[in-house]
């Protein structure tokens, strides 16, 4: 019997203390990570007097030469013990954060610093989702990961609608500086659970070959792209995740400059909606159990697609505020249901020593498109104006659920359970 048809209190039962540990890691570094929401590009403005060339660079060259430092990583990490990975990765966030207000603090902070800060934080972000996918499927059974990754995509908003505010108050009161430092905790903490989660993790088994050659580090592409019902959504998500985040810069544009919206409605636009994907990731599950999981994923992948284009009718006034409002509430509820069946269907269709190759060459893509679709889309609202290019990145958005998969999959055979299963 599937996980679906079990009592509720019976599936928070079964997912254990090691899991509930695990949770409270990420729940605590995602805290800390919105609590630092637009801290460095502040950091860069007021501190440094960085221009606007600099403050894009940021993030657009930090992610892209990230994900550039993190391909190697996917291999390595593929036959590493997870648990370790993920403490390494977690320090290594957290000492490269430490360095900022330690430079501050000497007054020797330089814009190549945040730079450099940029880029570890970025590969250890995909280094980390990677070890922490392959560590969930092998922490719980296959009919758990659902419910898993729902808790997860709730906790995920639920920082989203409490850290901007929070981190604001304290950049005002404190500066952007305190806020870095309280992110570093965040992750010093976090490290700190997932040591907690305790356990056997057996190592995992190393192919003849010693040591990576260079194809292997095309090993997570050349799976992905082998798989029938993996490629569509690679292209999908990656696509959508991109026009997304690439028109983010000129809706600020468009709203805080041409239709001058203030400060306090442009911030309240974006977190009063993150109560859907709150929402959304809660009924995830519900609506699995009842239509299936291919059909919630199509169906809410659809969705997400439809709204974005509204944005390029916005319009100044409280008419312009309630329509971002609700389309943002619209898109980030169909996301907060997409999200947690699309990780768990990726998960359930990656074989178990192919899933942190799988996930890295996933978040590396990720990383690069948006990084480069963001810089086009720059180019393209300077050419023809920002509402012009966010019309366009929608009018694309709607064609994306043709990625999607057209047909169910079934799951690959689950393995037997060893000692490293809670």
């Amino acid at each position: 019997m599937g996980s679906g048809h079990r009592p509720a209190h019976l599936l928070r039962h079964r997912l254990g203390r090691r899991f509930g540990w695990l949770w409270a890691a990420y729940g605590t570094s995602a805290l800390g990570t919105w609590l630092a929401f637009g801290a460095f590009p502040l950091i860069a403005v007021r501190v440094l007097h960085a221009g606007p060339a600099e403050v894009a660079a940021l993030s657009s060259v930090g992610a892209a030469v990230g994900a550039a430092v993190a391909v190697p990583l996917g291999p390595w990490v593929e036959f590493r013990r997870k648990r370790p990975v993920l403490i390494a990765t977690d320090l290594a966030r957290c000492a490269a954060l430490l360095t900022i207000p330690l430079a501050f603090a000497l007054g020797v902070l330089t814009f190549l610093q945040l730079l450099l800060v940029t880029v570890v934080v970025a590969a250890a972000d995909i280094t980390f989702r990677a070890a922490s996918g392959a560590y969930l499927k092998a922490l719980l059974p296959a009919g758990d990961l659902l419910v898993a990754n729902a808790r997860f995509e709730s906790t995920a908003w639920t920082t989203t609608i409490i850290g901007p505010p929070l981190g604001g108050a304290a950049i005002g009161l404190l500066g952007p500086v305190a806020t870095v430092l309280a992110d570093a905790v965040s992750y010093l903490l976090s490290a700190l659970g997932i040591r907690a989660t305790g356990g056997h993790e057996p190592r995992p088994e190393r192919p003849k070959e010693a040591r990576v050659r260079a194809g292997d580090l095309l090993d997570g592409w050349r799976y992905i792209l082998a798989d029938a019902t993996l490629r569509p959504l690679f292209f999908n998500t990656t696509l959508f995740n991109g026009l997304v985040m690439a028109t983010s810069p000129l809706l600020a544009v468009l709203m805080l400059g041409h239709l001058g919206f203030t400060p306090w409605q442009y911030g309240l636009a974006f977190a009063a909606p993150s109560i859907g994907g709150l929402l959304g990731s809660r009924m995830a599950r519900p609506l699995v159990t009842r239509f299936g999981q291919h059909q919630v994923l199509v169906v809410a992948g659809t969705l997400r697609a439809i709204w974005p284009v509204g944005l390029a009718f916005l319009t100044p006034g409280t008419g312009g505020l309630l329509l971002v409002t609700g389309v943002e509430l619209g898109l980030i509820f169909c996301c907060g249901v997409f999200n947690p069946v699309y990780a768990t269907y990726r998960l359930e269709r990656t074989e178990g020593d192919r899933v942190a190759r799988t996930l890295s060459a996933w978040a590396v893509t990720t990383k690069a498109s948006t990084a480069l679709l963001t810089a086009g889309w720059g180019a393209l609202g300077s050419l023809l104006g920002p509402r012009t290019a966010i019309g366009l990145a929608g009018v694309l958005l709607l064609a994306t659920p043709l990625l999607l998969p057209r047909r169910a999959a079934a799951p690959l055979p689950e393995p037997e359970p060893g000692p490293g299963r809670a």
